[in-house]
């Protein structure tokens, strides 16, 4: 699954269990018939990784598998679209991923997507305002910078 056309976002499959384990920490999302985990990785690596998996409840193997292949062509649309470069995503099949109606599954996976992303924004400017105020809380020291006036005195 790994993008040909150039200056194509370029997307790889999780295959290992670290991976997974990595991506069920990390913030998550149901949406109709697709459960969706978005880690995002710290590297500089603008690559797309994403895996798939199925639990028995869905079913037998055959339905797990066409669970996992419905999902598989609905991230190969959609990803390239939604998805963020250095992030993991992991897609869950649900008990209506098999039988849901393929229009509906599409739009599940783009909304989930959309949401992670922007949930993941949020978190981001979340952060930067708290390391913003915790510069702020700070006292001046005047030792560490001899020349700069005293911020705290007008004038």
């Amino acid at each position: 699954m790994t993008a040909t056309q150039p200056g194509a976002v370029r997307i790889e499959r999780l295959k290992k269990r670290p991976d997974f384990l990595k991506a069920a920490k990390a913030p998550a999302l149901s949406r109709g018939a697709v459960f969706m985990q978005m880690r995002p990785r710290l590297d500089d690596d603008p690559l797309i990784r994403v895996g798939f998996t199925a639990t028995k409840k869905i079913g037998g193997s055959v339905e797990r598998n066409r669970a996992k292949r419905r999902l598989r062509e609905a991230a190969r649309l959609l990803l390239p679209l939604h998805g963020r470069p250095m992030c993991d995503y992991v897609f869950i099949a649900r008990g209506g991923t098999r039988a849901r109606e393929w229009g509906r599954l599409l739009d599940d996976v783009k909304t989930a997507l959309i949401s992670l992303a922007a949930e993941h924004d949020r978190a981001e400017v979340r952060a930067r305002q708290a390391a913003s105020a915790d510069r702020s809380d700070t006292p001046f020291d005047a030792s560490a910078n001899p020349g700069a006036p005293d911020p705290s005195v007008s004038g």
